[in-house]
């Protein structure tokens, strides 16, 4: 039976412009999108924290000073607002029919610093084996109160280990750290693409190319140009730099259905 072929998708920047927090919920608190995101870096610097843990405390804490609601379900509300880049909601079943006409099972993942309940609130949230990204613990009013999870730079290559092992749940260690053979594993490497935009992906995008998959950089064609990532191809960290466009004969559209196409001959 041919196994899997993966797509692995950062979030912020690269299915959506900009970053999550910024469509409804840091408006929500009153206050400007820098200020926010400057609060959080000297956070980070006075406590020598991670950054994506800075950012999801002060999440809380200025949700509750300015007391807006930070239950699960909201959320996923303020998910439920974010936009998408160009053919990115219709891109996943688009992909899906490509594969399954060539006798391919086409699956998706999240990989994202962004916040998991967010994403889960997304009308693309649905087409996702599973979404690996940052997240809280909730009390039993099911209000945000801790971090559970952040998602950072290399810690983001586990994920992909993760993918590979068929070990996909964030609380068993079970098999992530044992030794598996490419060949034994569910979905080996060479099976595998990472689309990213940003610094905290590079380490997934070269892990990937360094072991036969491939790596796409994409950058927002409104706001930057390919310039903007060139440096990741120039340096072998990707195969492809592309504007991050999902529509039909996109740059993207047409290398995923190349690769396709070069598993369903292997047969």
């Amino acid at each position: 039976m041919t196994k899997p072929f993966v797509i692995v998708y950062d979030f912020d920047g690269t299915l959506a412009p900009g970053n999550m927090q910024e469509y409804d919920f840091i408006p929500a608190l009153g206050v400007d999108v820098p200020s926010f995101w400057q609060q959080a870096g000297e956070l980070a610097k006075q406590q020598e924290a991670d950054q994506i843990l800075a950012y999801m405390q002060l999440m809380v804490h200025e949700a509750q000073y300015k007391r807006v609601q930070i239950r699960k379900a909201d959320f996923e509300k303020f998910g439920a607002k974010i936009r998408f880049f160009e053919g990115v909601e219709d891109w996943f079943e688009r992909i899906n029919a490509y594969g399954k006409a060539r006798g391919i099972e086409v699956q998706h993942f999240i990989v994202s610093s962004g916040l998991r309940e967010m994403i889960a609130g997304t009308p693309i949230a649905k087409y996702f084996t599973k979404i690996y990204a940052s997240g809280f613990m909730y009390d039993h009013h099911d209000v945000a109160i801790w971090p559970a999870l952040a998602v950072n730079y290399t810690t983001k290559t586990q994920y992909l280990f993760r993918i590979s092992k068929g070990s996909l749940e964030v609380y068993d260690n079970s098999k992530i750290n044992k030794y598996v053979p490419p060949e034994e594993r569910p979905v080996p490497f060479t099976n595998m693409v990472f689309i990213g935009d940003g610094e905290t992906d590079i380490p997934s995008m070269r892990l990937l190319k360094d072991y036969g998959g491939h790596s796409i950089a994409v950058y927002n064609p409104q706001t930057h140009q390919a310039c903007h990532v060139n440096h990741l191809l120039d340096e072998g960290r990707v195969n492809l730099v592309a504007p991050a466009n999902y529509r039909q004969d996109s740059n993207i559209d047409q290398c995923i259905k190349i690769l396709i196409n070069r598993m369903s001959n292997k047969g």
